[in-house]
This record gives C-alpha cells, sequence and structure tokens, in this order.
C-alpha cells in the first residue's frame, strides 16, 4: 500500500435535541470526538463547511484556538450542499500528493437559536473571529436567472417541484399516480432515519401517510407534501479526519478502523435551470458517475433535499427507485438537512456502516437547484485515490424574453398558503424558440394548473403572467 493513501479514521457526529449549543461549540465537541489521541496534534488543516447559521468567513480560525492547535491552513467551502464532500475530496488529493499529513472537516448548525434570534430582531452574539480563511473550495454566484427570478421562482420548494412535474410527464403518470409512486419510496427514507440514532425525525410513515395532504402533512408546492421537502431546522453537527496509511498507522488507530477514499469527483449543469436542455436530466451526474467508474457499491446515500433530486440521480446512474433505498441517513426531510453540512453526516454513516460491513460506499451532493454535484466514493480496502473534474457535454437551452404568444406548458407548480389554499401557479413552457417562464396570482389561473393536466397545454406569457385558455 502506498503510504500516502488517503483514510478516513476519525468520524463523529451528533444531533442536539434540547439546548443546542452555539456552531463553534458544537463543531469543537465533534471534532474532538473524530481526533482521540494523538490525531488532533498532527492535523495540520482545519476545514468548515459554510455554515448558515454563523456565516463567518473563517470558522477554521476559530475552531483551531478552540481546539488549541495551530494548522497550516484553514478552510472553508463555498456556500453548497457539495461543501462537505468536496472538503473531503480537497483533503484527500493534499494527503495523497503529499502535502498534508492530516486534515479535520467539520460542520455544524444551530438552527433553533438562530432561528429564535431572528424572529426576536437580536443577533445570536457568536462572535465572528474575523480575518480570511487560507483558501476556499468550491465557487459560487446567483442561482437564479433574472427573467427566472422575474416568474416567482426564488427558492428551492419552487424549482425541485418544478422537476418533479418534469419526471412525471416523461414517466407518463397522472399527478396521483406519481404522489402515489413517489411516497411508497419516500417511506422507506423515514424508515432508514428512525432507526439512525441521530436522526432529527425517529418518526416512521407509510406511503399512505406520506401521500395524504393534511394540518401535520399540509400541500407546500405541488405536488409535495411537506414531509417530501428537507428539513432545514435542526441542530446538528459532524466531523471526519483524512490522514494518510502512514499517518494512521503511526497515530495508532487500528487497521479495521480506516475507510479508504477511493475517489472525489465534481461537475457542474447549465448554471441556469431555465438553460437546460431538459429539466429532469443531469449530465453532470452522468459524468460524476462515469468518471468515477460506474462502481458497484453495497452502500448509497443520494442527496435527497426533494424527491426529484433522488429521480435525477437515480435516472442517470441506472438505479431502480422501486428495488432500492438509496440512503444510509434516510434523507433530509427525516433524517434532517442542517443547510449545507447534510452530506458531511452522509460520510459519517457511511464510515460507520463500512466499518460495521466491508465493502463499498458512495455519496451524491447537490448545492442550488440540481446545479452543482459531488460525489465521494469510500471502501474497506485500500485503492489507489483519483479525483476528477470531468466535462459535461450539454444542449443549451434560450430563455425567452418578453412576450411569448404561443408555447406548449412543459412542466408547473403551484404554492400553497397553510391552510391549503393554492395561491400562486408558476409554470415552465418550451416553442422552438426556447423556454418562458410565468406566474399568476389569479385564482382562476392557479386553479387551471391544478385541475386536470396542465403539462401539453398551450400558454400565452405576458411578460411573466401566464394565461392557460
Amino acid at each position: 500500500m502506498d503510504p500516502r493513501t488517503p483514510v478516513i479514521v476519525g468520524a463523529a457526529q451528533r444531533t442536539y435535541r434540547e439546548d443546542p449549543p452555539p456552531p463553534l461549540e458544537q463543531m469543537e465537541e465533534v471534532a474532538r470526538a473524530a481526533t482521540r489521541g494523538s490525531l488532533l496534534d498532527k492535523v495540520k488543516s482545519v476545514a468548515v463547511v459554510d455554515s448558515f447559521s454563523w456565516p463567518v468567513a473563517d470558522p477554521g480560525s476559530a475552531l483551531s484556538a478552540a481546539l488549541g492547535i495551530r494548522p497550516c491552513e484553514t478552510v472553508r467551502s463555498a456556500r453548497g450542499g457539495v461543501g462537505p464532500l468536496a472538503l473531503i475530496g480537497d483533503a484527500a488529493a493534499r494527503v495523497a500528493s503529499g502535502v498534508l499529513d492530516a486534515a479535520l472537516v467539520v460542520g455544524a448548525e444551530a438552527m433553533t437559536p438562530y432561528m429564535a434570534a431572528v424572529k426576536a430582531g437580536q443577533e445570536t452574539g457568536w462572535e465572528d473571529p474575523g480575518g480570511e480563511p487560507s483558501r476556499v473550495v468550491g465557487k459560487d454566484r446567483d442561482a437564479s436567472h433574472p427573467l427566472e427570478t422575474e416568474a416567482g421562482l426564488i427558492a428551492p420548494i419552487f424549482y425541485y417541484p418544478l422537476i418533479e412535474h418534469a419526471h412525471r410527464a416523461a414517466a407518463g403518470r397522472s399527478v396521483d399516480e406519481h404522489v402515489a409512486w413517489v411516497s411508497s419510496w419516500w417511506s422507506r427514507f423515514s424508515e432508514v432515519a428512525a432507526s439512525h440514532p441521530d436522526a432529527w425525525s425517529r418518526s416512521r410513515f407509510t406511503p399512505e401517510e406520506v401521500a395524504t395532504a393534511g394540518p401535520s402533512n399540509r400541500l407546500v408546492s405541488s405536488p409535495y407534501r411537506k414531509v417530501m421537502n428537507a428539513n432545514i431546522q435542526v441542530d446538528q453537527a459532524a466531523a471526519v479526519v483524512v490522514c494518510s496509511a502512514e499517518t494512521a498507522a503511526a497515530a495508532g488507530v487500528p487497521r479495521d478502523e480506516w475507510v479508504f477514499v477511493h475517489g472525489s469527483t465534481g461537475a457542474e449543469d447549465e448554471w441556469f435551470v431555465g438553460e437546460r436542455a431538459s429539466l429532469h436530466r443531469s449530465p453532470a451526474i452522468a459524468a460524476i458517475f462515469e468518471a468515477l467508474g460506474r462502481p458497484e457499491v453495497e452502500h448509497l446515500d443520494l442527496y435527497s433535499c426533494f424527491p426529484s433530486a433522488v429521480q435525477t440521480a437515480a435516472l442517470e446512474m441506472g438505479l431502480s427507485l422501486d428495488d432500492v433505498t438509496p440512503t444510509v441517513t434516510g434523507g433530509l426531510a427525516f433524517f434532517g438537512g442542517p443547510a449545507n453540512n447534510y452530506t458531511l453526516h452522509s460520510a459519517v454513516t457511511l464510515v460507520d456502516r463500512l466499518r460495521e460491513s466491508p465493502g463499498r460506499g458512495l455519496a451524491t451532493a447537490v448545492g442550488w437547484y440540481l446545479t452543482k454535484h459531488h460525489a465521494l466514493l469510500l471502501g474497506s480496502e485500500p485503492a489507489e485515490f483519483s479525483s476528477h473534474a470531468p466535462s459535461v457535454e450539454s444542449a443549451r437551452t434560450t430563455i425567452i424574453e418578453g412576450d411569448v404568444p404561443h408555447a406548449l406548458t412543459e412542466s408547473f407548480t403551484a404554492l400553497y398558503d397553510r391552510d391549503g389554499t393554492p395561491t400562486m401557479g408558476i409554470l415552465s413552457a418550451k416553442n422552438d424558440a426556447g423556454r418562458a417562464f410565468g406566474k399568476s396570482h389569479d385564482e382562476e389561473q392557479v386553479r387551471a394548473l391544478l385541475d386536470g393536466e396542465a403539462i401539453g397545454r398551450t400558454v400565452r406569457i405576458d411578460g411573466s403572467e401566464y394565461t392557460l385558455p
């Protein structure tokens, strides 16, 4: 074995169900749990996942001070759910090349106290350490095209349902048929979470309970019920230590606790959803899976902020969701979706699984609206580490500006009030010139999207307002 082979030798996570401490204290706790023995003294890189509840430039410097170490560098991920896997992959690459012997990757969210402060109009009081990190891994920019924003596409709860209906149309299902099918496998995510000691929700949902809208499972945006949405209102932290095989041996970490980093791959689809050839496809995921050698794995965690994200990944990877439950955590709706940090929990859980049941494990991550993608391949046996950034070949669609007198509805969603009343409709439509988006708050027009089958109907768009005849 190459002595520079990157291995994960420490992994820890915690969910704080009562009195969650600030993010820095959470990170210190899980970091110490992951760096037992002499490992902490060997850490020369401290990488922190960009935090929603503690948005400071260089959290790694504060964490290093709390841990009493002086690393050679502090690193932060760019905004997005790909951050944890990208940081682990970055650390593994630097270990393999001899730049580092050991690196710590940590993330935490304390959403309960953060949201309490926001609602009270107060500051959290969590100190900003100031300064800038040595490096930022990843890149970011505005996630929405101005014409998408004008049409009301401003958040995940609009984009992912739009992608969902595109999957439904491709499968030829009615809304009721599709909701029943999604619920049949989404309920299995809740089963996985219920058996995970660190999951936020320990409740099991039957397919009927997932599909049935009601006071505790209200409609959010068509066709999604509440339990189909990622749950950001959690307090969770996780950490892993990546080091070289020779460092692990010198630190006395037992060989049966080593989990090898086999591969790390990242790619992007067309940045704006409206410019993609097909709403429900991802050439980037296909390229990532191909770059990793289309591995067969025993343990899998597909990014699961919404059901459509799982379907897109499964489609590009050739997986049947009727036969596979592609999660080891339970997903962001049930395990919990701590902003950008969910996949660090995926990685920790995969490490635990691989220690118990040898084989290979794969985690995927998504940033924005199926925009940025990353995958991490782990194994219980050594393999040569590989890192890829594959080129993505995809057709590009023009987003039409101005009035569109005639187009065919391609997909849609509708936003619901808390009492179950649909209040706004959004649709995408295509003609020979490209794709256009439209919205409406008119009750009749919103109902027109929801009564019968809207996809395939002719639509007129004036500015950003749609009219279905």
